[in-house]
């Protein structure tokens, strides 16, 4: 299996643990939130926004293009900060944490 296969399982394991712990339907921010220059887009949507939008989003455009990986991807520490300050159940902070890890990993090391 390609990375860039391997990388959209990772992101379809990532939706499905998000919609497991009812994290997944959030609303679609406004046109102009994504123009934010704040790392995550933290001015402008949630964390979880910005997992769905922005990060999978960009990452299947990514994989679909066929795509050289970013050098490095270090977004699981952010996520496990924001799941524990908004008191998300500790199974789904944990198996969210992994997903984002897992990909963390796949790009970092690709």
């Amino acid at each position: 299996m390609s990375v860039h296969q391997q990388l959209h399982t990772a992101l379809l394991e990532l939706e499905a643990t998000l919609k497991a712990a009812n994290l997944w339907r959030v609303p679609t921010p406004e046109a102009s939130a994504f123009d934010s220059q704040q790392p995550f887009c933290v001015d402008t949507m949630s964390l979880i926004q910005w997992l769905r939008f922005v990060f999978i989003a960009r990452l299947n455009a990514l994989a679909d293009a066929g795509a050289a990986m970013p050098a490095t991807c270090d977004v699981a520490p952010a996520v496990g900060v924001y799941l524990k300050q908004e008191n998300i159940r500790a199974s789904d902070h944990v198996l969210v944490l992994k997903a984002v890890e897992r990909i963390d990993q796949l790009v970092t090391d690709n």
